[in-house]
């Protein structure tokens, strides 16, 4: 070998090192049977597949005071695992009412069936694509999990969405749902001057603005929609003891603590279902709970504090 083509060999391999390093790293396999739940994250320039090791036990049962939302969705998601046709969710509406929760039970329900959960972040959301050609060989059924979604205007990760749930000329595979969860209606943010776009004809007809339409149409694309609400009074102190119950709490416990759980309540400016859990861990972890119902039975309730 000539001293020419030695040096062009040395050179070639220098330079095939460094354009190694700005490529990629090769996709590692995915190891389906580490757990029931993955999350989808971007790491070192690729987007990968990492198990949940520990998946949240919450079940069906735990959940109350949202029965209708709760009967919707075990209906769509037992059509999706039995391989019958089913909708994309799109479950909106108060803080706190179970809406990622309900999605979290319905996994532990269906998990021994073949239902498999892949949370994704909103800014991987562009990456959806791949992620739906990387399952779509699969024999499990995936619900594709996207909490507390909403976009700002000209976010990526929306168009890819929109595209995803109708519209693409490639379709998702049937073996994937998309179930997201949102504080907003129409995800995205709506503005006053959104509304300069309406025209009125003379017969009184009302046109919606190209940006009103732009606006709702992500959410149109959701077959389904579920809608949670802030709850009452009775129904927050029912999950706060549908809570207490689930840590072991005594029944006379639960009664003493009802006024405790509302001046919880009103500290924090909220009855939801996420403050009547913060309220039992808090009560269930502090041990000795009988003083509870000793000091409850030795006073008075505050005046109408009941009617909070």
């Amino acid at each position: 070998m000539t001293d020419s083509l030695q040096n062009f060999l040395t050179r070639a391999e220098g330079l095939l090192s460094r354009l190694e390093a700005w490529l990629p790293p090769a996709t590692a396999a995915v190891d389906w049977s580490a757990s029931v739940a993955f999350r989808y994250r971007k790491r070192g320039g690729r987007c990968v597949l990492e198990p949940v090791r520990h998946v949240a036990g919450i079940r069906l049962q735990d959940l109350r005071e949202v029965e209708p939302q709760k009967l919707r969705l075990l209906q769509n998601t037992e059509q999706f695992v039995s391989g019958r046709p089913a909708n994309n969710v799109l479950l909106t509406g108060a803080r706190g009412t179970g809406k990622s929760s309900l999605i979290k039970a319905v996994l532990n329900e269906f998990s021994d069936r073949g239902l498999r959960l892949i949370e994704v972040d909103k800014a991987d959301l562009v990456e959806l694509p791949d992620l739906i050609d990387l399952v779509a060989e699969r024999p499990e059924r995936f619900v594709i999990f996207c909490d507390d979604l909403s976009f700002d205007d000209g976010e990526a990760g929306y168009k890819a969405l929109k595209s995803i749930l109708d519209g693409s000329v490639a379709a998702a595979s049937e073996n994937v749902l998309i179930y997201a969860t949102s504080n907003r209606r129409h995800l995205l943010p709506e503005h006053m001057r959104d509304n300069l776009g309406y025209t009125h004809t003379e017969d009184g007809e009302v046109h919606p603005g190209e940006a009103v339409e732009e606006k709702i149409s992500l959410s149109e694309r959701f077959g389904l929609w579920l809608s949670f609400y802030p709850f009452s009074q009775a129904e927050y102190l029912a999950i706060t003891a549908q809570w207490l119950r689930s840590f072991g709490v005594d029944e006379a416990v639960i009664l003493a603590a009802r006024q405790p759980a509302l001046v919880w309540a009103l500290e924090r400016g909220s009855r939801s279902g996420r403050v009547a859990y913060q309220f039992a861990r808090d009560l269930a972890g502090r041990g000795g709970l009988e003083h509870v119902a000793a000091a409850v039975a030795d006073s008075t309730p505050p005046e109408g504090l009941d009617h909070v």
